[in-house]
């Protein structure tokens, strides 16, 4: 039986935690191209031997990440209550994607360099569950929007919107905190304005139809 069908000890899940845990600070950092097997194992204080063990390469390591990494990303979308107030479940999402991009920025850093690499890791989920989720929710939102609770807009391009615009401060967090300067804190100071864009784009009749 190989190892990877053997169930797991509580010291080889922990091994796999802490390699996991190194590996993504190391691409989050250096990108899968310039990232090493050998920096990986440094940081998790694992010889690479050992490493090798658990994962037969960078590539195996790095999809584990990118694995895990999705349901995380698409948790926030998938608590959209179609049965929910409109505006108010929109602002809960937006909330939801924000505080994901502060409390995981590494792991927002590796998901966007692999879509900026092709997604060659990822495109099979990519193009199955998040577009099959991304379908079901933007007709929730264009129903909501037939139904005159919501102004009309794309609602695919609403959803590209809300990604972009909170997870830019997980992204370019050193550009954020260079440009505000000590004293701010960028996530608080978004959520308030990402609250007023969407409320105003959303009002029914003050957005473009």
């Amino acid at each position: 039986m190989p190892p990877s069908a053997r169930p797991r000890s509580r010291i080889q899940q922990r091994n796999r935690e802490v390699i996991l845990d190194a590996a993504l600070e190391v691409f989050s950092q250096h990108g899968f191209r310039g990232a090493t097997l050998d920096q990986i194992a440094e940081v998790a204080g694992l010889s690479k031997p050992n490493l090798l063990y658990y994962f037969p390469s960078k590539e195996a390591v790095h999809k584990a990440l990118l694995t895990g990494l999705l349901d995380t990303w698409l948790d926030p979308l998938r608590a959209m209550n179609p049965g929910g107030e409109p505006l108010a479940e929109i602002m809960a999402y937006v909330r939801r994607k924000l505080d994901l991009a502060r409390d995981y920025p590494r792991e927002s850093r590796l998901f966007a360099g692999e879509i900026l690499q092709g997604a060659p890791r990822m495109r099979e989920a990519i193009e199955g569950d998040l577009r099959d989720l991304v379908d079901e929710k933007a007709r929730t939102l264009r129903r909501w929007m037939e139904e005159g609770r919501i102004a009309r807009v794309d609602p695919v391009h609403l959803i590209f919107s809300i990604w972009a615009l909170t997870q830019h401060y997980a992204d370019f967090d050193v550009q954020v905190r260079a440009v505000l300067g000590p004293g701010h804190d960028p996530f608080a100071e978004a959520g308030s304005f990402l609250e007023t864009l969407f409320a105003r784009l959303l009002a029914t009749g003050q957005a473009p139809g």
